[in-house]
């Protein structure tokens, strides 16, 4: 599999799936979540997030794409950062891998992660990118392509480093 690090932005990225850092109801939201419901078309995509009946955190559902250039959205629920001492690295990595498996049952080659519970949800970036970037290299599925997209020029600088090495 390779991984690569890209600057730019998730919801236009021409992939077979893109991965939402969704919250457990599937509700739409901020940021990420906020920012896909918007562009694959809010109505529709609330409206297959509902019939999947809400997901567990580390855990990961799929719905289309819709508008979206990618063919799938896989909502992957990252972990509330507290204090690191509530299983947060392991529901973290969970995100990844189950992503990365849900892609694999959908025949989906490429796909693309946002920097998962980084947001609102409080993750140290540092972790979080050592964690997504660990996880993705011993994940085995099918998928050909993990594009880890950063929405800043910090968060490319850490996969980056952590790619390089």
């Amino acid at each position: 599999m390779r991984v690569e690090a890209v600057l730019g932005d998730l919801t236009a990225q021409e992939v077979d799936a893109v991965v939402n850092a969704a919250n457990a109801a599937l509700a739409g939201g901020g940021g990420v979540d906020g920012a896909i419901h918007r562009a694959a078309g809010a109505a529709d995509l609330r409206a297959a997030c509902a019939a999947l009946g809400g997901c567990a955190t580390g855990d990961a559902k799929a719905t289309p794409g819709f508008r979206l250039p990618a063919r799938w959205i896989i909502h992957a629920v990252g972990p509330r950062y507290r204090d690191g001492l509530h299983r947060e690295a392991d529901l973290l990595a969970s995100c990844y891998r189950r992503a990365l498996e849900v892609a694999d049952e959908l025949g989906a080659r490429s796909v693309a992660f946002p920097a998962i519970s980084t947001g609102i949800y409080g993750y140290p970036p540092d972790e979080a990118a050592q964690i997504a970037v660990d996880t993705v290299r011993t994940t085995t599925t099918g998928v050909e392509l993990v594009r880890l997209v950063a929405f800043d020029q910090a968060t490319l600088a850490r996969y980056e480093r952590l790619l390089s090495s």
